[in-house]
């Protein structure tokens, strides 16, 4: 498969989302398959790439709701097609993350990414879905034994939702022990520094990044304690 191959297809599939055009979207992500396009490549590059760009138009005021709505068809329609045919990176879980949209906002685009990306990267996500009330995911974290809680919102009126997880987990004593990390339209670094939360991620896959930072960071401080126990 040459490159110029595979930037045809991720352009297909970007056009396709931007035009909010859900045949358009089926046929390349079919032809996404019959030219062995890797499929998470396809989502990352193609996709999303197209969502994002969406996403720039409707902050200029190019787009509007309904533009929005049927892009996020067209990239769910490119998604069933090639969700199923992702590769899990290992058989083994790498971690447990708590994914949902905060109280009172139902816009879960972003999160549905951010799902496909950590699924398919061998992580085991449970989706909260959209307007979930703060005590689910504190619920969900201690029941689920989960390392991450990530949140997401759109809407500038539910980012205090934020703030509410994170000071139940501080009530909680789980602050620490179980990291968050926050991001969609209306949040920012300056935010996260405000409520505290540990991570911010400005896109999907810089969530995804920082997640397996997170995760990483609370495998290696467990082991540590392993050590300092068995040697004392």
């Amino acid at each position: 498969m040459s490159e110029s191959t595979r930037e045809r297809v991720f352009k297909k599939l970007t056009h396709a989302v931007d035009l909010g055009d859900e045949e358009l979207a089926a046929e390349g992500a079919n032809e996404a398959l019959a030219e062995e396009v890797p499929p998470y490549d396809a989502i990352i590059h193609g996709l999303a790439e197209g969502m994002k760009l969406v996403g720039d138009k409707y902050e200029r005021k190019e787009y509007f709701l309904p533009d929005m709505l049927l892009s996020a068809d067209a990239m769910y329609a490119g998604l069933n097609i090639l969700t199923p045919h992702i590769p899990k990176d290992a058989s083994r879980s790498k971690g447990k993350i708590i994914l949902g949209v905060v109280e009172g906002d139902v816009h879960d685009i972003g999160k549905n990414i951010v799902k496909v990306m950590l699924t398919a990267s061998g992580y085991e996500v449970i989706d909260l879905g959209r307007d979930v009330p703060t005590p689910e995911f504190i619920e969900k974290a201690k029941s689920e034994g989960a390392q991450v809680i990530a949140m997401s919102t759109l809407m500038t009126p539910t980012l205090m939702s934020m703030q509410d997880v994170e000071q139940s987990l501080d009530k909680e004593g789980m602050k620490g022990k179980v990291r968050t990390i926050i991001g969609g339209g209306s949040v920012s670094e300056e935010w996260r520094e405000r409520i505290g939360s540990d991570a911010y991620g400005k896109d999907a896959t810089e969530a995804v990044s920082k997640i397996k930072t997170l995760i990483d960071t609370i495998i290696a401080t467990a082991e540590s304690m392993k050590e300092e126990d068995g040697s004392s």
